[in-house]
Formats: structure tokens, sequence, C-alpha cells
């Protein structure tokens, strides 16, 4: 689906072919815009009664291969059907459907999962959220609702530009906000307003109990019921497929009481700067790579605190291989704050103090962004132009993924090996990388346990990459990110299991290898490296609201 061409609430037919559309339910109706006194009805559950059709995909439908993969083509599912939905109404009773008749189901809400969690051969029914898309001011709740297959672009433009506000997301344009938010979703604005998380006042989702039936659930943060609150806890960080299919959000953030929606959630900067520029592999050293990294690694701790001037600075560090032709670096910030040239300055002449590589334009592509000269000098741009902008991403590839969080600069192993196997020869990709990002600021202002993102004091966050386009090639690319990733951690079992420097996993970014005895030889767990000490309140969550364990994939979290 084209990110200017998404499902917004009423649903495309194809073919000629008839359509019902759906009544509301009172709860539904309750939480559309302009029905706010009617809103307290969905405070409770509602069920599957009188609901009426939704659409249904089948195979030899033209559309159905669309249907059946998301962005990363590794996965591709054959599922009996494909239901889209559009009311709340609707999933329940497309979820009760499935359950019914004993059906493996799965969710996609933008289908960037990294695994194939939503896509396998198991999967008998994927409910798709594409017609689900609205964002809107909810004056019951004094909130704004998201429904939950609105993509990233969607929600910051209907939130900035008709109300001024924002939600410190992901900067992928077409990511679906199901499955982004309730993993703890952070991006470009992340250090100067927290995760996505940090904001969610409410959350609906269609459960399933212990007799098999499914029903609506609306639980916020100010829920009297301790399983409502520990099922909204669970989805400030618990990841998707987890608890139930989520239809809707609510957010505002914590200590916002005005009833003024601009009031309600962060404001972005009105501008901001955009800079990109490049370290030529050919004229980069391991001792000038080091150096880069030693530098990176420094600055983020002296700079990342929540009261930080330089919390609006976000800055991704692209560690392409060495057949890219170039390191880049690629820095976003608040241009209006005071001295922000300066600031800026200063940051970029501390990265590459001593690197001794003269510094060019970027002109190749790098990960999710294509080639940007124009921006080898700072230009100040609109903040939604510049988001626009850098919202990258290709649907056309294959990829593997892997992550960690860091609370401090990288260890001289740790860059011996990232220099070993991204200056390789005998492995060539130009689409292979470490981006390591900027961390922490706010993010780190909340205390492990508030949210079930338990990640509170990293202040880099890595996310290791490698795509290509021929199936035939995939051992070769997994060979290699795999053997990345195991020195890169070997002094702890080949993960980043947490201690004074690293600290685990992001569930947004899974990676089935960390359940696997080959790739991860530490004595901790996949859920430890994602949840930590979290983990037994996500499980009891799991245990109130899913204790058939309708919903699953290979690492959801387990009933205890």
């Amino acid at each position: 689906m084209g990110r200017r061409s998404l499902l917004s609430g009423a649903a495309a037919v194809a073919g000629g072919a008839a359509l019902t559309t759906a009544l509301p339910t009172t709860a539904e109706a309750a939480a559309r815009p302009g029905a706010a006194a009617a809103t307290a009805a969905a405070t409770g559950t509602q069920t599957a009664v009188g609901t009426p059709d939704y659409i249904t995909v089948a195979p030899g439908d033209p559309r159905f291969p669309d249907l059946v993969r998301g962005i990363n083509q590794r996965w591709v599912a054959t599922p009996d059907y494909v239901r889209l939905v559009t009311t709340t109404s609707q999933a329940v009773r497309a979820v009760q459907e499935a359950v019914s008749a004993g059906k493996r189901l799965t969710v996609r809400s933008g289908g960037h999962c990294y695994e194939d969690f939503v896509f396998n051969k198991d999967v008998q029914v994927v409910i798709d959220m594409s017609g689900m898309t609205q964002v809107y001011y909810d004056s019951g709740r004094n909130a704004f609702a998201v429904e939950g297959g609105a993509s990233n672009l969607h929600v910051y433009e209907t939130l900035y530009k008709l109300y001024g506000v924002t939600l410190p997301a992901g900067s992928c344009a077409s990511v679906g906000v199901g499955g982004h938010i309730s993993g703890g979703g952070y991006g470009l604005l992340s250090r100067l307003q927290g995760l996505t998380v940090d904001h969610l006042y409410g959350v609906e989702v269609v459960t399933v109990d212990k007799n098999g039936t499914a029903k609506a659930v609306v639980a916020t943060r100010e829920s009297d019921d301790a399983a409502l609150r520990d099922l909204w806890w669970a989805h400030t960080g618990g990841g998707g497929g987890n608890f139930g299919l989520i239809t809707r959000y609510w957010l505002r953030s914590p200590g916002a009481t005005s009833t003024d929606p601009a009031k309600l959630l962060p404001k972005p900067p009105s501008e901001v700067f955009v800079h990109a520029t490049a370290f030529p592999w050919k004229d980069m050293t391991e001792a000038s790579f080091t150096r880069l990294l030693q530098n990176w690694g420094a600055w983020h701790e002296k700079n990342s605190a929540p009261d930080s001037k330089y919390n609006s600075l976000f800055g991704l560090l692209k560690l392409n291989h060495s057949s890219n032709g170039s390191i880049v670096l690629l820095t976003q910030m608040d241009a209006t704050v005071p001295g922000a040239q300066g600031l800026l300055d200063d940051y970029l002449a501390a990265v590459t103090a001593g690197v001794g590589v003269t510094l060019r334009a970027m002109t190749e592509r790098s990960g999710e962004h294509a080639a940007m000269p124009q921006f080898a000098a700072p230009r100040k741009l609109p903040w939604y132009i510049a988001t626009d902008y850098l919202s990258g991403g290709n649907p056309t590839l294959y990829g593997k993924y892997k992550s960690a969080y860091a609370r401090k600069g990288f260890s001289a192993t740790q860059i011996k090996a990232m220099y070993k196997h991204l200056s390789r020869t005998d492995y060539s990709n130009p689409d292979a990388l470490v981006q390591v990002d900027s961390y922490g600021g706010r993010i780190n202002a909340v205390k492990p346990g508030d949210t079930a993102v338990p990640q509170r004091d990293s202040v880099l966050k890595l996310q290791y990459q490698t795509y290509w386009t021929d199936p035939a090639d995939e051992a070769r690319h997994l060979k290699w990110i795999r053997e990345f990733y195991q020195d890169v951690y070997a002094e702890t079992g080949g993960v980043p299991v947490p201690n004074e420097a690293n600290d685990g996993c992001y569930v947004n970014y899974p990676d089935k290898d960390l359940g696997e005895a080959a790739w991860n030889t530490s004595s901790t767990a996949w859920n430890s490296l994602y949840y930590k000490e979290n983990y037994a309140r996500l499980q009891k969550a799991k245990a109130a609201w899913d204790p058939k364990d309708v919903f699953r994939h290979a690492q959801s979290v387990r009933l205890p």
C-alpha cells in the first residue's frame, strides 16, 4: 500500500462487489468524533452480537498476494483467508469466528514485523487493520484516538496540521501504529519527548476469555480495576500479538489536564536542522574507525541526561559495510533552541575530532535513507516537511535485523569486532550496516517499571541490518549478520546481556535467533533480553486476558 493512499475508515471495493457498511455499536459510536457524550458506554466490554459483515479476501482474489506478506519479503503466508475490518465490532466478530472454528489467527497493522510473527506457515486467518486508520480528538476521553491500522505519517500529519501536536514515534512513514506503539516506539523526537508509550492514556483491545468468547475491552492508566490497569500497562512496551487485537489507542501526556486538544500532547519544533555527511571508507583505517566510535560513545555518555541541552538532537551513525563506500552521519536538531547552530557545530566537531578523514556529501543510499547530497551543510526545514522527507522504506527487499541497547560507549573489543565485519572482503553488500542511534534524554526520565519498557538508562540504540533482493542469497546474508552480532557481544554469550555496558534488545526489532542456542550461548533467555524484570507482570496480564493463548507467535509472552 502506498503511503499516500491509505484507507481512511471506509474500505475500497474491488471489481464492483457490494460492501455492507457497518452501523457502529454503542461503544464504537461513543468513540467516534462528535459523540463525546456517549463515550462512557465504551468503558466496559462489547461482544460480537449483531455486528455486520467485513471484507474477506481468499486465495484466487487478485488482492490476495498483497495481503499475505509484509514489508520483509522473506515472509509470505498461505492463510485460508484475510479479513479486512473497518470497525471494532467487525474485529470482534472476525476474532470470534476464527476462534470458534479453531483456526490459528494473526493480526496485521502496517506489515513491518521483521520476523514471521504475522505471516508464517501455521497461520490460517490474517485479520488486516488497513481499514481502521482514523485519527481524531475524542472529547469524551479528552485524548486523541488513533485506530490500530493508522500509519506513522498519517498520525503525524493529522495531529500536527489539525492540532499542532505530535507523538514521538518512528521515522518510517508506513509503519502501523498498532504494533509500533505497543512495543514502545521511539524516533527522532524521543530524546526530547520520550517514547510513544509515555503518552499512552488508553487502549481498546479485542480479547478472548477462557470460554473462547471474544470481546472488546477498554483499559486506561486510570483504570480502577487492577486487571484492566495491567492490560493498559502491558501495551506500554509489551509488544504486539501478545494479548489481543488492538483496535484503538488514546493518547494524552501524563499531567495534561487542559480540555484544549492543542495542549494534550507534545509540540514538535517549528523548524529543525537536517544534516547528512559521509566518511569515505577508502580513507578509513581501523584507527580512524575506532576514534569515530569512541567519539560517538563519549559524546552520548556526556549529553544524554533527561535535562541535557542536547535533548532535541538525534543522530544516526550509519556504519555501512565498506562495499557501500561510506559511513554516514545523519542528524536532526531543533533549530529554534537558543544557540542551536553553535550547539550543532560543537556536536559535529566532537564526533569528528581526530578521525582524520575528509568528510564529503552523502551520495549513496544508506539503509532506508536515499542519498542526501543537498544536506552536506546543515539546512533548516519546517518540522513536518523534514519528517516526511526522512520517512524512508522499501517494501521489495528481503531482510534480517538484530538490536541492542547500550548504556555507555563501545568497548575496544566491540569496536574491533565491528571494524572486522564491516570491512570484510569475503562479504560484499552495500545494504548491510549497523545503525547506532542517539538515545536517552527524556526517555530516561521514566522508571523501568512505570511502563513495560525496562531499558530506561541507555544512551545508544543499535539496529543491525542486512538487505537483499534474491532469495537464493539468504544463507550468505544471514551468516554475515549472525557472525557480526555474535562477535560484538562475544563476551556475554553472543547477545547483549544486560550489564554495565549493554541492556538487552528491543522487542520491536524482533530476532528469533535470540532463542536459538547456536546464536545465544548465554544463560539469559530471549524474554529477559527484551523485558528484563517486567516479564513476570506481562505473563500475569497474558493469563488474565489471553488465557487460551489465541494471540501467539514465536516470541509472544508465554502463559505462566
